[in-house]
């Protein structure tokens, strides 16, 4: 009998422990063979953890035997852009393909350029499927053409029979079939961890479901080799044989590549292998806080490894390789100005015909008649200086970038000048040196405030910096330098110039070479010292714990008049009596969105209520206990980053 190969092997596994989703599983099928009532898009959405990667994988497989061509894309793996969108397809679509979109809720702001753009060119007999943790747009509904050719679907958890029959398939016993059901519920990933850390078949619950199970997972590790290379992935975006070659030598990187390919928590795409966001999460946070030495090192061995790579990527796929690199910085202080909640509702694009009028007009609205004038200049004499970051709805431009490249003294630009004159006066610029300028990031509408179309424009001045030879010294411009100064500081650049009312912050990147500057970027430890963020009472990792003990004492006076947030800015007055406000106001405002009006109805079960345990919250919900805690995290975090905003706005003002 001939030996399967890898790939066979892997669907073998795939299709024997493979359980449920009979519906959906029906339904795919009856559109595979089309007619008059198929659907052209199937979209599904649910939790994350919930088993949509594993269904579209089966789906895939099932499309492939039925002869059509089967492209996939992984939103959380791709520039969120139409233009990233369109190169991961890499040729044009085929008929009869089967396009399925994973991870869409990492490219949401996509939605309305699939919808109105990209999905009506394809092929008549094309069928798509996207999947995602939020429901489709109202805008699918409000179009009765789209009512007829889309079907959305909700996955949710499995049956208590699937689930059994998902751990028969894992080896479990009977009896701690029993036992992880009645603890972890009928969540699939929740199973799945279970049953992996039940290497005889048995299996005891411990306090927190699933961060005991990704600790047990992350000790019952081979050998330390085998350690590292889970460190490694759940530390970076993706994770290649060449990332582990690097990291932990040649000899085991496929040996290893193809343990974690195993791992009932890791998933691939065709940039390389990643973790379950929740899951990586869990895995990096816990090895941060047990070895934090162990895990700088590591964090540096993965960085200058990204940073090579981002450095000689070739011009397509640089943005992919920045936002790697970009990646590692998630954590820590520093972490909102590296991660957006969501992507995609912009893209970069170069600056056409037409533009400049308009970029003008967003300098003469934000900053006034001579910041457009000196637009105007730049447009004229360095057009190349110039990035739109357009609506990708609309394709309208919504901001623009202008970095500028200099090699002799500027002129009719004041802050240029300014620039250029503290470069000379204090180490000028040799052959073959530039210096560069980040002159203009304007958004308008958040005008230098933390926002995805500025997210996309950090990313380019951080490739400006590291995919430019002869680079001597950058500067960065910023109206509010008591906001940005941490962040610049963090990125080696220091405030020098003062050219009101704007201030500079420069880096001669001779005496700090790529390497050592990133070695300086450290992500720190797990929780942050106050002290460590200039101009800000918490840390955001203090903040967010801050939040979740304020939720729980909002009817105590006496505990929220000790809470660390009486020192933030957005309490004005007395803590014991704002407090009780602000938590209230965020909690109302979830309820106010209809996608997240279950996480409002956890907290204010939980905390406003008054019930007297976790487990009698749930109860009055109906939610099995392990959902409820998913909804109980996440809506916490929600209630945070609706503070967190609130605070920074604070402190801007």
């Amino acid at each position: 009998m001939p030996r399967m190969t890898l790939a066979e092997r892997l669907r073998w596994a795939r299709e024997r422990t493979f359980v449920g989703r009979a519906t959906e599983l029906a339904h795919f099928r009856a559109t595979l063979r089309g007619g008059p009532e198929a659907p052209a898009v199937i979209y599904l959405h649910g939790p994350g953890g919930v088993g949509k990667s594993t269904l579209l994988r089966r789906f895939a497989d099932e499309a492939r035997d039925t002869g059509r061509p089967v492209i996939e894309v992984n939103g959380r793996l791709i520039d969120p852009s139409p233009q990233g969108f369109t190169t991961e397809i890499g040729t044009a679509v085929a008929p009869a393909t089967v396009l399925i979109i994973d991870a869409f809720e990492h490219c949401q702001g996509l939605e309305d350029w699939l919808r109105e753009s990209f999905l009506p060119a394809l092929p008549h007999d094309a069928v798509t499927v996207i999947a995602g943790r939020e429901a489709p747009s109202v805008a699918w509904l409000a179009d009765l053409a789209w009512q007829e050719a889309m079907s959305t679907r909700r996955l949710g958890e499995l049956t208590r029979a699937e689930a059994r029959e998902l751990l028969t398939s894992r080896g479990l016993t009977p009896a701690a079939q029993e036992r992880v059901l009645d603890f972890a519920g009928t969540h699939p990933l929740a199973l799945n961890l279970a049953a992996a850390v039940a290497s005889d078949g048995t299996w005891e619950p411990t306090p927190d479901l699933l961060a005991a199970l990704l600790t047990r997972l992350v000790g019952d590790v081979p050998s330390a080799a085998h350690r590292l290379a889970l460190e490694v992935a759940a530390h970076a975006m993706t994770t290649t044989e060449g990332l582990l070659r690097a990291i932990a030598g040649p000899e085991r990187a496929g040996e290893l590549f193809d343990w974690l390919r195993r791992l009932p928590v890791a998933d691939w795409g065709r940039q390389g292998l990643y973790l379950h966001e929740l899951a990586g999460d869990t895995i990096d946070a816990d090895l941060r806080w047990r070895d934090p030495d162990g895990y700088a090192r590591m964090h540096t061995q993965v960085g200058h490894h990204l940073l090579e790579q981002a450095r000689t990527a070739a011009d397509a796929d640089a943005m992919v390789a920045i936002r790697e690199l970009s990646y590692l910085k998630r954590y820590g202080s520093m972490g909102e100005f590296f991660q957006m909640r969501r992507e995609g509702d912009f893209h970069e694009d170069v600056l056409r015909p037409g533009d400049e009028n308009t970029l003008i007009a967003f300098a003469a609205d934000t900053e006034g008649p001579e910041s457009a004038a000196i637009v105007a200049h730049w447009l004229r004499r360095q057009p190349s200086a110039f990035w739109v970051y357009r609506d990708t709805r609309t394709g309208k431009a919504a901001g623009f970038l202008c970095s500028l490249r200099l090699t002799e003294p500027p002129a009719d630009d004041p802050v240029a000048e300014a620039a250029w004159a503290y470069a000379h006066r204090t180490s000028p610029l040799g052959p073959g040196e530039h210096l560069r300028l980040a002159r203009y990031c304007l958004y308008p509408p958040a005008y230098y405030q933390i926002s995805a179309a500025l997210h996309l424009m950090q990313l380019r001045i951080c490739a400006d910096w590291i995919r430019q030879p002869g680079l001597a010294w950058s500067f960065i411009i910023s109206p509010y330098p008591d906001v940005w100064a941490p962040l610049m500081e963090h990125l080696g650049h220091h405030q020098t110039v003062e050219t009101l009312p704007y201030s500079l912050f420069s880096c001669d990147w001779r005496t700090t070479p790529l390497s050592i500057w990133f070695d300086r970027t450290q992500p720190g430890p797990l929780t942050e010292e106050a002290s460590a963020v200039p101009e800000q009472t918490l840390s955001r990792s203090d903040f967010d714990q801050a939040v979740r003990e304020a939720l729980r004492d909002v009817h105590r006076p006496d505990a929220l008049a000790g809470n660390s947030l009486r020192h933030t800015r957005m309490v004005d007055g007395d803590p014991a009596e704002a407090l009780p406000e602000l938590i209230t106001d965020a909690v109302d405002a979830l309820r106010d969105d209809p996608r997240e009006a279950k996480l409002h109805a956890v907290l204010a079960t939980t905390y406003f209520h008054r019930v007297p345990t976790q487990t009698a919250a749930a109860q009055r919900l109906g939610l099995p206990f392990s959902t409820y805690r998913r909804y109980l995290d996440r809506a916490q975090q929600r209630v945070s980053e609706l503070l967190w905003l609130r605070e920074t706005r604070a402190r801007q003002s």
